[in-house]
Formats: C-alpha cells, structure tokens, sequence
C-alpha cells in the first residue's frame, strides 16, 4: 500500500506520475476486497469502476468539480481517495462512513445518493445552477448502465443533451445492474460494444491528437468531420440523437487512456457522454465469474442461517404458481435479492424483469391483473416508494386485485437511510381499498402470500430483511391476542413482535403482566381487538419499525379520540427522521425500539 497510504486526498493523485497509477488501482482493489469482506458491503461494483475513479480525480478538481454517483454502490474507491482512507475500516458500521456518498460526510461527496437513475438529473440541475451563478467548473454524472433500464434516466438524458450544459456523462457499462441488464438497452449497447477496429483505429488517432492545444484542434476538426460522414452513411445511436458528443466504447480499466480521453472531454463546451466499458468484480476472481453473488456481500463473520423472507418468499410463490397457472412474478431488477431465481428458473415464461422500472412495473401489473393474470411484484420497500402514483392510480383506484411483496420492510441495517422501508405503512394507508398484511414469520408469510392472492382486492405483504424470529406459527383475524395480560396492553406487527414478547418477558420479571395484541392486517385496520385489549389493561403501547406520521399507533390514537376511548396509550416508533447505518440491533437500541425500551415505556403508570 506504498502509495495508497501517501493518498490524503485528490490532489495527491495528481502528484503521482502516470505509471504510478496502475499500482495505485491496483492497491486501491486490495484495500476494497479486505473491508468489504469484514465489513460487508458492494464489493463487485467498487472494484469494476477503480480506474474511472482514479482517472476522474486525476482530472477534475472536487470538491470544486462535482461528481455525481448514480446509487453510489462503485464510491469505495472514491470515499480512499478523498480523505476517508483512515476510517474506512468504519465502512458501514454504526457512527461510521456509510455505504453511499454523503455530503456531510465529504465536501468531496456533490450529492447523498442509494437509489437508481438520479445522477443525470442532480448532475444538470449542478450545471445549470453553475452557469446561472457564473462559474468556472465542471460536473460529471457517474451511472451504470442498469441506470438506463429506469424512466428517470432518459428524462434526464433528453434534457441534457438539449441543454447545451458543460456535462460529462460516464457510462460504465459492465452489462450487469444486480440481476442480468434485461431488455433494449442491453441489445442497444451490446452493438455500441461490437466495434473493436473501429476503436483501435478511434484510439490511435485520438492518441494522436489528442496532445497539446494544436492536437486537440486537428481533433476537434476530424471529430466533425466524422460525425458529417457518419450522419450521411450510417445510422447515429441514441446519445447522439439526445444531443451529446458520444466517446466510446472505450475500455474502462486503462486507466491512462481514461485520463487522456477526459481531458479531451473536459475541452468540450456542450454535454458528453463517455462510454466506458468494464468488468464488474475487476480483479477479484470470484466477483468476476459471479457478479451478481457480489454485489452486495455479508461480514465474514455474520452468520449463516440458510433461511430468510426472501428465500421463503420465492419458495411459497412457486409452490403456489404450480396450482395456478395464472400467477405471475416481477421484479424490478432484483431477481436474487426478492428470492425470484427459482420461480424464474421454474417458470421462465411467468417471471418478468422489467429493469430498474418501478413504476413500469406496477402498471404493467395492473395490465396483468386487468387480462385475468395473478401478478405479484416483489419490490423493497425502498423502492416501492417510486411507485406510489401507480400504485394509487393504475391499481388501487381500479381495484385490481394485484400483489406487492414489500421485501425489506422496516429498517435493513448497513444500507442505511436510503434503503430502510419505514415508511410504507404510511403511504399504503392512504390507498382505499388496499389490504396490508404483515407476516411475523416464514410460516405465516406463506399463509399470507396465498390469502393475498385470492383477497379479491389489492394487497400489500409487508415482510422484514433476514431470518424469522420468535413468532411460530400462523395466526387469523385482523387482530389476535398471542399473550394473555392484565396491567399493560401492546400491539405489534411483523418483525416488532419478537421484540415485544421480549419486552412482555423483562415486564413479567419486574411483577408487570402484559398482553400482547398481534396485528395482521395493517390496513385497513380494525381498532376494536386492540381496544378491547386496553380497556381490560387500562394502558395501551403500540410499538412499530417504522416513522410515526402514517403509523398503525398513530391511527389507532385518533381512532381512539374520536371514539372517547379513556385508557392511556403510548406509541414506541422510528419518529420523525432519516435512520442511518449500523446493525440491526444496534439502530434498534439506538431508536428506541429495541425489547429494553419498550419494556421502559410499558412500565409507565397513568
């Protein structure tokens, strides 16, 4: 690590000489494998974009030149390189660096990002606010190539490249999002990448003149020259319908063309996209030959339980879809991590990846279910909140009975803020007509899963990250009693009612009898099993993994006002605020949720 060490920020890259950064790269790789195999993390993804990143800070200025990542799942390199390397060792534990870019956390980080096909769009509205206020510097928008199976991405893509914005876009395409790139994009840049002569002789002469100012403007000229010839004979792609000097496809792990090719596109006035083609688990043989196990990998030391929502998920909807031949799985790019591998093995014809298209999915659904087809979209949370409208609009409005599967509903520890699902209970509330379920084990999401689809009506499966907890078996009714009590009444859902048996445990220690009402259906919600539980206890907790506004405890206490109920009543929850990282046990004790803090708020006398 000879020279990694002597990095305190960008502009010691600068000072390197250029055969110096090819080690740089490849120390870079051996810092980002040894972390992300303590710490867990998005490995393949980091160590694919190392020479873009290098070769970015080799050229470009932060924080006065903003690089905008698109998710951030590639910013390890980064986060080395811009003064974090003494921390990162901290990599996405609690209190320290998180797994996305972060601008309280870097002046170097332009923008806090964790979700898919932004980086266009924050990166235009970066350089239109540049030229308004006058300035002198250049933004980059940094997105991989599953970005573009999202809407958001072309939206901004057409604007930029009518914008006639200073905007370099990079391209790093590595054929791969999460699951396989799916659909006419791939096919659009798998043509792009068949050009390898054309390259090579592209590559030389841009070598060629590419040195000194009189080069840059003999290229300048070829350049147009080129593009007059190339608009005559052959059809141009679609970046250069959009209005942008496309350069590519280029190989994204030569680190010295890279830097030579960005200083040419640093001379451009006008929007540039650069095409840079990559291997995704660069240099770490296992990521390389499956990416896609790679992504997003565990602490070595976490432990291996073989099972999970996720898995029984995938394995009841297969089970079920063998009875049914109208039961039809999505996803939105996410075939590993919603558990669809086996469905989509199973039933190839019935399994359908839409790319990184939440709202496409959602009404494709609703187009599904309209022809008589039972489809289940499984979706995180997190992401189901880019769905929203469709979800009011093209299915709950109409009344189609389609399935949402909420994977990774409430909080999901090391992602942090912008991949906790903590606030569907709210948003799905506000939906007449839609069913909310929530599962407290495998068994019961099976049970679940099939209720949801014979309902008759739209429903929502609302289901945690991980393995299942104390609750065994499947319980009926909107509400139920799973705990017989008489000082203290709680009333939980999924994943929160392991730590409420817990906390029921510490109270019954402390000489305090609690009774515990199990929720089922989340919405609609039916108050009376749990009112009738605080009117025998006289007190009433109701503890949830999710933010307070929109809350089944904030429901039921004007539920409860309205009907001059006079127990007393408390709610334990996320609160008003943005959740960080950390493990799960330590955000739960941190946010007052954990067994321990409901029990202290239990023990309250009126």
């Amino acid at each position: 690590m000879a020279i990694l060490e002597n990095i305190g920020s960008p502009n010691d890259v600068k000072k390197l000489d250029a055969a110096q950064l090819d080690t740089l790269c490849a120390e870079l790789r051996v810092a980002i494998i040894e972390e992300t195999r303590r710490s867990g993390g998005h490995l393949a993804s980091s160590l694919g974009a190392v020479e873009l990143i290098v070769a970015l800070h080799r050229v470009f200025s932060t924080p006065k030149d903003r690089i905008v990542f698109d998710v951030g799942h590639q910013a390890y390199a980064h986060k080395l390189l811009t003064g974090r390397r003494e921390r990162f060792s901290t990599l996405r534990r609690l209190d320290g660096l998180g797994g996305f870019p972060d601008p309280r956390e870097s002046e170097h980080d332009a923008f806090r990002v964790g979700h898919a096909s932004t980086a266009v769009s924050a990166a235009l509205g970066m350089a239109r606010a540049r030229t308004l206020k006058g300035e002198d510097s250049h933004v980059i928008a940094l997105l991989g190539d599953g970005a573009l199976t999202g809407g958001m991405a072309y939206e901004a893509l057409t604007d930029a490249g009518q914008s006639r914005e200073r905007l370099l876009v990079i391209l790093n395409d590595n054929e791969m999002s999460i699951s396989q790139n799916a659909g006419g994009v791939e096919r659009l840049l798998g043509r792009l990448r068949l050009r390898p002569g054309y390259m090579r002789a592209k590559g030389r002469v841009r070598s060629l003149t590419s040195r000194g100012k009189f080069g840059r403007g003999v290229y300048h000229i070829v350049h147009r020259t080129k593009q007059f010839a190339k608009s005559l004979l052959i059809r141009s792609n679609i970046f250069e319908d959009m209005g942008f000097t496309y350069l590519g496809p280029v190989d994204g792990h030569d680190v010295k063309g890279l830097v030579r090719l960005l200083e040419l596109a640093k001379s451009y006035d006008g929007p540039v996209l650069i095409h840079a083609v990559t291997v995704k688990g660069r240099g770490y043989a296992p990521a390389e030959k499956a990416p896609q196990d790679y992504h997003g990998i565990s602490p070595q030391d976490a432990p291996k339980t073989g099972k999970s929502y996720s898995k029984a998920f995938g394995d009841a909807l297969c089970e079920l879809a063998r009875a049914d031949s109208r039961i039809c799985a999505i996803t939105a790019a996410m075939q590993s991590g919603t558990g669809l591998e086996r469905f989509a093995t199973e039933f190839p014809n019935r399994f359908f990846d839409v790319g990184i298209a939440e709202e496409h999915a959602a009404t494709m659904a609703a187009g599904l279910c309209a022809a008589g087809m039972k489809p289940v979209f499984a979706v995180y949370s997190t992401f189901a909140q880019r769905c929203y409208d469709q979800m009011l609009h093209d299915v709950a409005l109409q009344g189609l009975p389609v399935v949402f599967a909420f994977d990774r509903a409430g909080l999901v520890g090391e992602d942090g803020a912008t991949h906790h699902g903590v606030f569907d209970p709210g948003f799905v509330a506000q939906m007449p007509g839609v069913r909310m379920l929530a599962p407290a084990g495998l068994d019961e999401l099976k049970a679940y899963l099939a209720d949801a689809l014979d309902c008759g009506s739209p429903c929502v499966v609302r289901y945690p990250r991980g393995g299942e907890g104390r609750w065994q078996g499947v319980s009926r009714g909107a509400c139920e009693v799973v705990r017989e009590g008489s000082d203290v009444a709680i009333a939980a859902y999924g994943h929160m009612l392991t730590n409420v048996l817990d906390a029921a445990d510490m109270l019954e220690k402390q000489g305090i009898s609690a009774e515990i009402v199990k929720i089922n259906e989340m919405s609609p919600l039916d108050c009376e099993p749990i009112f009738t539980s605080a009117r025998k206890c006289g007190r009433l907790v109701v503890a949830e993994d999710c933010v307070e506004v929109g809350s089944a405890g904030q429901r039921i206490a004007a539920s409860a006002m309205t009907a001059g109920e006079r127990f007393g009543l408390r709610l334990v929850n996320l609160g008003e605020r943005f959740c960080e990282h950390g493990k799960l046990a330590e955000l739960e004790r941190r946010y007052h949720i954990d067994a321990a803090s409901i029990a202290e708020v239990a023990a309250w006398r009126n």
